[in-house]
């Protein structure tokens, strides 16, 4: 029995190798490529062990990085739909929900918790993050509005209204002042 539970195990780790390879349309901080959803979720993992104190509530820091780091494996089956692509948003529920009950249940997606709404909020912040170091490029490439970011990032503030407000002034304003980020708010 515990035989067969090693190897279900081991099979399972070789799979989510393939999250590597899920390439995602946030440059790294120079610039100079994409990141994969791998480098997301290790990223986003250390965020918040070093960001948990600007949660709106008390959070349980191993479930968080739990749910960070295991969030997106249903892009491994799924496919990364990028969060300004109004065609692929529109299957991506269903896709990324039958990924779901091949791999796991999904309080991520559920908001349900302290832990999931902070989870979220890094999920935004840390694009944000990207978006600021490299310059903007990929809302500039994309002629990206702010009216898509802040849609896209409406419920960030559920998990951290100081990190939502921090993204707002020194990571949205400034691309919007570069001109990399159109700002379509009267």
């Amino acid at each position: 029995m515990t035989e067969d539970r090693l190897s279900q195990t081991v099979e399972f780790c070789k799979l989510i190798d393939r999250e590597k390879f899920v390439q995602r349309r946030t440059y790294l901080s120079d610039g100079k490529r994409l990141e994969n959803d791998a480098e997301h979720a290790w990223h986003m993992a250390v965020m918040a062990i070093l960001l948990s104190e600007y949660a709106n509530e008390k959070v349980d820091v191993l479930k968080v990085v739990s749910l960070l780091l295991v969030h997106d494996l249903v892009e491994i089956y799924a496919g990364d739909t990028f969060a300004y692509d109004e065609e692929g948003k529109k299957t991506q529920r269903e896709r990324e929900a039958a990924a779901a009950e091949r791999l796991y249940s999904d309080e991520f997606e559920e908001w349900g918790s302290a832990e999931s709404r902070f989870a979220h909020t890094l999920d935004n912040f840390q694009p944000l993050l990207l978006q600021h170091a490299s310059r903007g490029r990929a809302w500039r490439e994309g002629g990206r509005r702010l009216s898509e970011v802040l849609e896209r990032n409406a419920r960030s503030a559920e998990g951290s209204r100081t990190l939502w407000e921090f993204a707002r002034e020194n990571f949205i304003q400034p691309e919007i002042d570069r001109g990399n980020l159109i700002d379509d708010i009267d």
